[in-house]
This record gives structure tokens, sequence and C-alpha cells, in this order.
């Protein structure tokens, strides 16, 4: 009976080790623009509609003083992580009513794992989702200096989290260090850099990561950019193709008038975020370039 446990037990770590070496990129992967007009090669386009209320929904959705979370926009999968022991093994909870959505949950999970293994373990997560009644709340006792008014917060979303130390701030903590050096490659971004307050309007803090997803967590570390500057981007180049490691990705953004009807790539696959103001991005994974 031991020896089939210590079997089992042995094939799960085999396959976490699996999954992370083909579901996630390797550290500081190389990432290559490509500034040609491309398309998957060789193959077809399929033609997709995008409902208008996407826009308002998705991992890239900008909130903050001007642009509020819609009721679309709050993550479908928010559990209460004291529940979830499968998934708060490498981290610490500093209240157990803290609640964050189970994707972004399970992303940092990863990431923990991963820390884990440089010999960095003491993660606490201490804010994650919170409802308007409870970013009200918050807004009304601790002021405008503290916090931001209910529906301006990313922390409305699900998406967000305030990420601590068991060993003291986070800023200067071994925690801190290796977030700021490797959240990126689990697709987490430090929302709100030191050297980027005029652009956030927010004020630094080392401890608040927001969950974009791969690979746009990546190209923003590249081009260090925060969020406003990462959509403003997209949308002016339109279309935008590059290699991470060994996987070819093409972003487009789609305006707010072209929903109807939208063309990718066919047989690959993809992932729409709204930027919660005039359009959508749409992801596609892709097999090869070619020029076009």
């Amino acid at each position: 009976m031991k020896k089939w446990l210590f079997l089992c037990i042995v094939l799960l770590v085999i396959a976490f080790k699996i999954y992370q070496k083909e579901m996630l990129p390797a550290k500081n992967p190389a990432i290559i623009e490509h500034a040609a007009e491309i398309s998957a090669s060789g193959e077809d386009t399929i033609t997709i509609r995008i409902d208008k209320k996407q826009i308002h929904k998705g991992n890239l959705i900008l909130v903050n003083k001007d642009y509020p979370v819609h009721t679309k926009g709050v993550a479908n999968d928010i559990i209460e992580l004291s529940r979830h022991d499968e998934l708060t093994q490498g981290f610490e909870l500093l209240d157990r009513s803290i609640e964050l959505s189970r994707k972004v949950t399970e992303r940092f999970s990863e990431l923990t794992a991963a820390a884990a293994e440089d010999g960095v373990d003491n993660f606490r997560i201490s804010s994650g989702y919170r409802n308007q009644e409870e970013q009200g709340k918050l807004y009304r006792e601790k002021g405008a200096d503290y916090a931001l008014p209910a529906g301006y917060s990313e922390h409305n979303t699900g998406l967000s989290l305030d990420i601590g130390s068991s060993r003291g701030e986070i800023k200067d903590s071994p925690e801190g260090k290796w977030l700021r050096a490797n959240a990126w490659d689990y697709g987490f971004i430090l929302r709100y850099p030191e050297d980027k307050t005029n652009i956030t309007g927010i004020k630094y803090e080392a401890w608040h990561f927001r969950y974009v997803g791969l690979p746009h967590s990546l190209v923003m570390k590249e081009k260090n950019m925060v969020l406003e500057e990462y959509l403003a981007d997209l949308k002016q180049r339109k279309r935008l193709g590059i290699t991470v490691a060994d996987r070819k990705y093409l972003m487009l953004y789609v305006p707010a008038s072209q929903l109807g009807s939208v063309q990718v790539p066919a047989g690959h696959p993809y992932t729409v975020s709204g930027n919660n103001s005039d359009g959508v991005i749409v992801t596609v994974e892709l097999s090869k370039w070619s020029t076009t």
C-alpha cells in the first residue's frame, strides 16, 4: 500500500513538471516582434462575431478613475480561498474571508510553487476581490489617499490581489524581489510601478498585482509598459505578432464598430478580452508565421 502511495506521489510530481514545461514559458523568455503584416501560414480564416458586451469583460479590461468596472467585468469564478485548501498550499491568507477568481488563484498557486523551488516560500495574500459594498465602505473609512471609490478599483474585478510576505514588507522581502523578476512569466503584472505614477494616477504599490494572462504580461515587461500604455499601443497598431520562446501569437485590436465580423486564422485557439472602453483584443496562438 505504501509503495503504491509513493508511486502515485512520484507520478503527480512528474505530471506537474511536464505541465510546467509544456504550458508555461521558461523564465525570462526571449520575445521577438514581427513587424510585417502576418497571418497563419497556408491556412484559412474564419469569421467570428463578438458580442459588444465583451468590451467590458476579460483579462485585459482597464479599470481606473476614468473606466469603472461594469457588471460583466467581474470574474464569474469568484471563490472564498479558505474553502479551497488544494489551491492555497503555497501561501498564507491574512483573512479567511478573502475571495479571488479561481483561475487567478490557480495561476498564483503555480507561481508560488515555482518560487518555492528557488527557496522563496513566505507569500501571503492580504486582499483579493471586493464587491461594490466592501469597496465603498473602505473608501469611506480610509479616504481617497488609501482607497478608490466603489467600482473604480481593480479589486472589484476579482483579477487583482495584494501580495505580502511573512518576512516583512513585500518591497524589500525575497518574495517581493522574486515577484518583480518573475511574476510576468505567470501572467501577472506589477500594476502600479514606481516610475509610472504619472500614467496610472496611483502611487507606487509594491504589493498590488494584476492578472492579465500570457503573453500580454511578458510583452508588457519587455516594453516596460503599464496596462494603460499597452492597450493604447495595441489600439494604435491594430495587429501585432510576437514569438515568445517557441510560441507564436497574433494580437488583434477590434473596434466596437467591427465586432460583427472579425477574421481570425482557422484552427487555432484564441481568447477575447475587452479593453473596457471602445473595443476588444483577440489573441490567437499560432503554429507558424507567413508574411502577406
